[in-house]
């Protein structure tokens, strides 16, 4: 529990960073004037998402601060909102609602976990509502939801890099997986269907809850069956320190879902030989993340990660769209604004395709923890 406790404090040190140095008003109106723009995001800054949530809300106040210094959408600056969900679908869904009916936002961006989104978009979908989110529901609904947008990878693409990974880089054939209840579920769930393509066996696949603090059975289980590699799908560190704690021999390659600095800080020790299939190693970043991952180090004292960076896409994307159709312009015309070929800094996007992303698979970056901090592999994705 020390550990935890450590990186949810440090969550907090990031939040109160983002308050004083990101939030006056005045930081952005010399720049932009007019009436504000509202932007609503619903994230979980607290509970067992908290290490996606912050991030995420750190690159939306970089770019709503960076936006509005180059003037704003046509004068006017943008205004995000952003609500704590407490990693709760419930919450936000309720904290979504408010957005929507009382501060009348333009768009929404969120949440960070994949049942908060399944909420939510429920709701932006019956209005409807440009919806920007971080982790999908999957090709299949999102089709049916003319105005979603999604700025991670689809979970058959996560499940792709991670294999690509595990039998190219690391010639495995027998696999173990720790994975959570939520977004693990779903990568695993796209991790058999994809299977066949790479020609392995899953040797063991356990499962544990969203938010619990020990899963040491789990990992001992997924050691007794000799893996050559335990993949590692969740939104926590805990499966980290205690696959290390049972003595997992076998390489740990895990899923982009916990490649945060706030869960490395709560591994605390055990943060070291964990390969990552993520996208910004900003340590190392490619040439179109160098200025983002600058400015991002100026304002925190920090390197930012993919979580970040998807923050910092999903308000320039949104802002792409309000610049293109108009600050007032219909839910159907910003949608169409949207829909089509976007270069983020963590990947390029193109909203039409058929994954309603576009991402590529050679768009993956690899990484590897040294003693708490990432390196960049030269494994790539042909």
């Amino acid at each position: 529990m020390q550990g935890k406790r450590s990186w949810l404090t440090r969550a907090a040190v990031l939040a109160a960073i983002a308050a004083t140095w990101l939030m006056p008003a005045g930081a952005w109106a010399q720049a932009a004037s007019g009436e504000p723009i509202k932007i609503g995001a619903v994230v979980a800054l607290t509970g067992p998402g908290a290490g996606l949530g912050i991030p995420e809300r750190n690159g939306m106040l970089l770019a709503e601060r960076a936006i509005n210094e180059k003037g704003g959408i046509k004068g006017r600056p943008i205004k995000l909102i952003i609500e704590d969900d407490s990693s709760k679908p419930d919450v936000a869904k309720s904290k979504a609602e408010r957005l929507i009916h009382e501060e009348k936002v333009v768009a929404l961006i969120g949440p960070s976990l994949s049942a908060s989104t399944g909420a939510v978009g429920a709701v932006t979908n019956s209005i409807p509502l440009v919806h920007i989110v971080f982790t999908g529901l999957g090709p299949q609904i999102e089709s049916t939801y003319k105005n979603m947008f999604h700025v991670l990878p689809p979970h058959t693409l996560n499940a792709r890099a991670l294999l690509e990974y595990a039998t190219k880089g690391l010639s495995a054939k027998r696999i173990g997986v720790l994975h959570d209840s939520g977004y693990g579920s779903i990568v695993m769930g796209a991790l058999k269907s994809v299977a066949g393509d790479y020609q392995v066996e899953f040797v063991a696949v356990e499962k544990f809850e969203v938010g619990a603090s020990d899963v040491t059975a789990q990992a001992a289980k997924v050691k007794a069956a000799s893996p050559d590699v335990v993949l590692v799908i969740a939104t926590s560190p805990i499966p980290f320190r205690n696959a290390k704690q049972v003595a997992i021999k076998a390489p740990i390659v895990a899923a982009i879902g916990s490649a945060t600095y706030e869960y490395v800080k709560g591994m605390g020790d055990y943060a070291d030989e964990i390969s990552f299939a993520e996208f910004l190693v900003s340590e190392d970043p490619l040439p179109h993340q160098k200025e983002f991952s600058e400015l991002f180090r100026k304002a925190y004292n920090a390197y930012p990660k993919s979580f970040d960076a998807a923050g910092w896409d999903a308000v320039h994307i949104l802002a792409k769209g309000l610049a293109a159709a108009g600050p007032d312009a219909s839910t159907a015309a910003l949608a169409g604004a949207i829909r089509g070929p976007h270069q983020g800094v963590m990947a390029r996007y193109d909203f039409a395709a058929p994954d309603m992303t576009g991402i590529a698979l050679s768009s993956y970056t690899y990484s590897k923890l040294v003693k708490g901090k990432f390196t960049r592999l030269m494994f790539t994705n042909k």
